[in-house]
């Protein structure tokens, strides 16, 4: 724990005053109102192989997402092929297949246990425990269907809460022939956090940084 989280100080995610009231040492990952997906279920195909299975820093970016997911929450499932990902964690397959990640959203809220829900997907390598705590604490003090960070000018819906509600409003859209995440939120109560908002809490924008393409890849290797 105390690696990954000097790796997050390296890129300046995370002032220590703000550590101490945002992570706050959830035990365990006993947190079990709060259901975590990590969605590895994407073709990858800029990056020429499946990015769940990519190392950095050692890791592949699939133990990565599941070690940080698990210091939050016990409940953490993996949304992608069963047949790939079971001996991982639990998994959930997508119901609407080849519909990106709104797809990969739906099923998870549709199975899972628990109203609150944080979808992480699995090329964020540069998120900590502590914004995984402010997103739900943010959640949970707001009756929104959807909480969602805003940086850099877009929203990072592929690091957001979702109440299981939302669901039902992804099946629609996906029935419909519509996969686009970002124009449900105008339908439903979407609270935003905003950029200036995760600055005074300690999160910079270089945590939502993803893994798309091999140059990306070893960019940030460099860097790290």
């Amino acid at each position: 724990m105390e690696s990954v989280l000097c790796q997050q100080d390296r890129i300046g995610e995370c002032h220590s005053s703000e550590r101490r009231v945002y992570d706050r040492g959830v035990e365990n990952g006993s947190e079990l109102d709060v259901t975590i997906f990590v969605l590895a279920g994407g073709k990858s195909t800029r990056m020429g192989k499946d990015k769940a299975f990519v190392e950095f820093e050692g890791r592949t970016l699939l133990a990565r997402s599941l070690d940080l997911a698990r210091s939050v929450s016990a409940s953490v499932r993996i949304v992608g092929s069963r047949e790939k990902f079971a001996p991982f964690a639990p998994v959930v397959e997508d119901v609407f297949r080849d519909c990106g990640p709104l797809g990969g959203i739906q099923a998870g809220l549709r199975a899972s246990p628990t109203d609150i829900n944080l979808i992480l997907a699995v090329d964020m390598p540069f998120l900590s425990r502590a914004l995984l705590e402010f997103l739900i604490e943010q959640a949970r003090g707001t009756p929104a269907i959807v909480v969602v960070p805003r940086c850099d000018g877009g929203r990072q819906p592929l690091c957001a809460v979702y109440r299981r509600e939302f669901g039902a409003a992804a099946e629609n859209a996906l029935r419909a022939g519509h996969n686009k995440i970002d124009l449900l939120f105008e339908t439903v109560h979407t609270r935003v956090i905003e950029e200036s908002e995760l600055e005074n809490a300690g999160f910079a924008s270089k945590m939502f940084s993803n893994l798309n393409t091999p140059e990306e890849l070893e960019a940030q290797r460099r860097r790290a």
